[in-house]
């Protein structure tokens, strides 16, 4: 078991990915209901919170009362990652997790995210800061290397367990490969067989199944799993996890009917947090995903992307349920 708030009597617990512009209050919320047993927040730049960027604040608000909150911050100043770590603490997280592997350009060309895997120290001494700015437990989540000719997940894994993290997420990709290719699983057991790796390890990377879930935990010995891409207009995967981890049968199948209801929900959801004109808007980019592999989906593909109002939305989703099928 993973000793930190909210999965402390939880076996194999399994944590939604963060995911920028994804893992808003709204989607956090269809999660949970569907069986994540943690949530992370949207990355949230340190030095906004510095400057009470009011966007990195909303960033960081419950998806209901009582949620385990955990939100991940980035950067590259120790200083400020500190100061960034102490006011996400008064804001209520319950886990702060720090992000060194974020693969995305825009990002690593700022020295942050998955640009610390080519600056150990500063890692390190970023990692340190927060770990003793702050009482809540602090995680990192970071990739195997910058190229797979300088893997140094042994060395991150260490060195970050020697400065006080609580847990590690190891994504099993390098930063070279982006989201492409196959996650290296071998790599991510390697840290776990190692005698001086004393803390939680939980895996990412291809998780998109609960047959693929229930093999990382059997034959990778990994104490969690993070799901992310795969949960984008696919929440029911946790649901099927959770049973396969307890040797439950599950439906594969999600019939059109559950996929309009859930997507009605994460649409209020957004709207009940920002306004219906946002959410509509917003709700666009989860269409497809909710969606994805029903023949026939095309054209009301296209109205949902058109629709402008509830009303109009909800029109689609009524034909939606009435002329295709599974």
């Amino acid at each position: 078991m993973i000793n930190l708030p909210g999965i402390s009597n939880i076996e194999r617990p399994v944590f939604l990915a963060p995911m920028e512009d994804v893992t808003d209050k709204a989607f956090r919320k269809i999660c949970l209901e569907m069986g994540a047993d943690l949530t992370v927040s949207e990355f949230i730049a340190s030095e906004a919170l510095v400057r009470n960027a009011e966007k990195s604040f909303l960033k960081m608000e419950k998806s209901f009362p009582d949620e385990t909150l955990v939100v991940q911050i980035f950067g590259n100043n120790a200083d400020v990652m500190a100061d960034a770590a102490q006011m996400v603490e008064e804001r209520g997280a319950a886990i702060i997790d720090l992000n060194f592997g974020c693969p995305v350009k825009k990002i690593v060309n700022k020295g942050v995210g998955a640009a610390l895997l080519r600056d150990l120290p500063l890692m390190k001494e970023i990692t340190r800061r927060v770990v003793d700015a702050v009482k809540v437990p602090v995680t990192a989540k970071t990739r195997l290397g910058w190229t797979t000719d300088d893997l140094v997940h042994h060395e991150v894994a260490l060195m970050l367990q020697e400065v006080g993290i609580k847990a590690l997420t190891m994504h099993g990709r390098t930063r070279s490969q982006l989201y492409s290719g196959e996650a290296n699983w071998e790599k991510i057991a390697e840290i776990k067989q190692n005698p001086e790796f004393k803390i939680p390890l939980i895996g990412n990377g291809d998780i998109d199944s609960a047959e693929f879930a229930l093999n990382c935990f059997e034959n990778y010995g990994v104490d969690g799993i993070m799901i992310g891409r795969a949960a984008i207009g696919d929440p029911w995967i946790f649901k099927k996890v959770r049973a396969a981890l307890n040797g439950e049968e599950y439906d594969e199948v999600v019939s059109i009917e559950e996929r309009s209801r859930v997507c009605k929900e994460h649409l209020i959801n957004t709207a009940d947090w920002k306004n219906e004109k946002k959410a509509v808007l917003e709700m666009r980019k989860f269409y497809g995903g909710y969606f994805k592999g029903i023949p026939g989906f095309k054209p009301f593909k296209i109205k949902l992307m058109e629709a402008n109002t509830f009303e109009e939305v909800f029109a689609v989703f009524d034909e939606v349920n009435e002329k295709l099928h599974i």
